[in-house]
């Protein structure tokens, strides 16, 4: 067989258009550079305004742990999960506690001084460092053994148009907020690049079918499976796009724009759709880092699926004698823990492509929030679980740390990916090296 020095020599001796790319571009068996090494991937999922900490911190240690309430949707990874409890956010400095908590969370370091008011007397402005996902992004990126074509994708679920503290997490460096995509039909494009209106949705595959047949006959069984997925994918994803203008509140409306409307009462849907964007995005090897944000820090969602008409941030402050709200968080974190298992689901599932397991043994999930507990607007025991076996770290296990920075399980990240920084974010809380999660 003819070994082609390169995809770009390869791509033109096949006659590939540029529209077959995002399906062809990182078949392994192709042989492109990137496909050499195991592929590990990053997930970190935001979700906002503290947890009910007796719902939601297993009992037990070490391997002999219950999961509770909250948690009970993981049951089926259990043996794949790690609770971390005792990881605090020791930064300070400019900004109230929802600032620092999204704003700090995975950079580490503290708010340059700014005009944004919060809650306290101090204002503030974005954060002075770069998030550990755009670290990592930016170390696979620099090697051609781990290089995609994306780097990061940042997702989206009803994030709001504004761009301040309350709504970014993810860094590009100091005063570089990144803005999650949180609509799907967006990120459909940004990955697809067909994306226009519904007719061109409608026909996206025209223009790459006679490519991707030709593909399929220079490629193994095992990649021409992965071409017909893709395929498969790409036609529910045109299905639902035609479907979402027909479903109409029982009304005649006017022509809308092609896509899901972002409103409140469609998160459930959004949520699903993001997932679904990533887990192809990952089959496809688009890219190896994302984030998950749903909402943003102080987030007003009202989950009415669940019951619930009152907007999360408020009833995140209500008293703990309140057992009616206390439910109903109880019920919001549970949902939110749900959205983290269907995407540990959709991974466990799904085979790697060109190497051995499923795509779960190689991607970390991580669920965390800005805040420990939301009436109290405490920085302590920082909600941190962990499910899957990408960097390795030993699962199945509920650890209890005893308030130590979270910027040493930020170096731990970086470290599972091979990436050995002696400090990340503010160096005075890196002094111990990162936590032994091996």
């Amino acid at each position: 067989m003819t070994r082609f020095r390169s995809r770009r020599d390869f791509l033109r001796d096949l006659g590939i258009g540029a529209s077959a790319l995002p399906f062809v571009g990182n078949l392994p068996s192709l042989g492109f550079a990137n496909q050499a090494r195991r592929k590990q991937r990053l997930v970190v999922m935001f979700s906002p305004n503290g947890v009910i900490p007796g719902a939601f911190w297993p009992t037990g240690e070490g391997a002999d742990f219950a999961l509770p309430t909250i948690l009970q949707p993981l049951e089926p990874f259990k043996k794949q999960t790690l609770s971390l409890h005792g990881v605090c956010d020791r930064i300070r400095g400019d900004g109230d506690g929802h600032m620092r908590g999204i704003g700090c969370l995975l950079t580490g370091i503290e708010l340059f001084p700014g005009n944004i008011q919060g809650g306290s007397d101090t204002p503030a402005g974005w954060s002075s460092g770069i998030s550990i996902d755009q670290e990592v992004r930016n170390y696979l990126q620099k090697d051609a053994a781990t290089r995609t074509r994306f780097g990061s994708l940042e997702f989206g679920v009803l994030v709001p148009d504004r761009a301040d503290t309350w709504t970014r997490m993810s860094y590009a460096g100091p005063n570089k907020p990144l803005t999650p995509v949180d609509d799907p039909y967006q990120m459909f494009q940004k990955l697809y690049g067909r994306a226009k209106d519904r007719e061109l949705l409608a026909s996206v595959l025209d223009g790459v079918t006679d490519d991707l047949k030709a593909v399929a006959g220079a490629v193994g069984s095992e990649d021409r499976k992965l071409l017909d997925e893709h395929a498969t994918f790409v036609r529910e994803m045109e299905k639902e796009l035609r479907e979402s203008a027909a479903a109409a509140a029982g009304h005649p409306v006017p022509e809308l724009e092609p896509g899901v409307r972002e409103e409140n009462n469609n998160i459930p849907a959004i949520s699903k759709m993001q997932i679904d964007l990533m887990v192809n995005a990952f089959q496809a090897d688009f890219t190896r880092v994302a984030t998950l944000q749903y909402t943003n820090s102080v987030g007003m969602a009202r989950m009415r699926w669940l019951g619930v008409d009152e907007g999360h941030h408020e009833l995140s402050h209500e008293p703990d004698s309140n057992e009616k709200a206390v439910e109903k968080l109880t019920k919001i974190n549970t949902w939110f823990c749900e959205q983290l298992a269907y995407l540990a689901k959709r991974l466990a599932e799904t085979p790697e492509p060109g190497g051995p397991g499923s795509m779960l043994d190689n991607t970390v999930l991580i669920w965390t929030n800005e805040l420990g507990k939301g009436n109290s607007h405490t920085l302590d025991n920082i909600p941190f679980v962990l499910v899957g076996g990408g960097l390795d770290f030993k699962a199945g296990r509920a650890l209890k740390f005893p308030r130590v920075p979270h910027n040493r399980l930020l170096m731990s990240l970086a470290h599972g990916f091979g990436h050995r920084v002696k400090t990340f974010g503010n160096p005075d809380f890196c002094g111990d090296g990162p936590l032994n999660l091996a």
